[in-house]
């Protein structure tokens, strides 16, 4: 039993201001990691209100991830990750927030689409707009400026009705707009 002390007394007369000196380093790392880099994130208080993108605006068909919808055009059935919206009265499609235009585009599925990325992870995708765009990639747009006008260019969505196909997506994944525009009972 004498020699099994006497190893481990010499083990740490030998050692022993290496393993105190590891194990302060070790304990600085995670105080430094912990305070600078690691610790509770900021976020921000700011609250988004969003507006909606059309004055006077009605659903034909509303976001759904869960429950499949007929699409009459392409004759099969999909998921609808965003809301179409139209109006009799007034076909301009205004930005929901403050915002910068990363994306002016133009495809046969989506017709002419904005992209406008806001704050706090949020982008917001206008489709079936018509060629009138009224922004271009890199412009700053205030909520409520006018982008473009309504229309039935989308080839994958719309027959001959005025429409807007409005996508809203957070850290890159679509979210549900009805969670975030004041719908009230359209």
């Amino acid at each position: 039993m004498e020699i099994k002390t006497n190893k481990f007394k010499n083990f740490f007369k030998r050692y022993g201001a290496l393993a105190l000196a590891g194990v302060f380093t070790v304990a600085i790392a995670l105080t430094v990691g912990l305070t600078v880099g690691g610790g509770a994130s900021q976020v921000s208080t700011t609250d988004l209100t969003f507006q909606l993108p059309m004055n006077n605006a009605e659903i034909i068909k509303d976001y759904s991830d869960t429950k499949l919808q007929y699409n009459d055009i392409l004759n099969r059935w999909e998921i609808h990750l965003g809301i179409d919206f139209t109006s009799s009265t007034d076909t301009s499609v205004m930005s929901v927030l403050d915002g910068t235009v990363t994306s002016v585009s133009n495809n046969t599925l989506e017709g002419y689409i904005v992209e406008i990325t806001h704050d706090n992870g949020f982008v917001s995708v206008y489709s079936s707009l018509n060629e009138n765009v009224l922004v271009s990639e890199g412009d700053e747009v205030k909520k409520g400026d006018k982008i473009g006008d309504a229309s039935n260019s989308a080839g994958r969505e719309f027959d001959d009705e005025t429409a807007l196909h409005f996508v809203l997506l957070k850290d890159g994944v679509e979210v549900d707009p009805n969670n975030y525009l004041d719908l009230g009972n359209k």
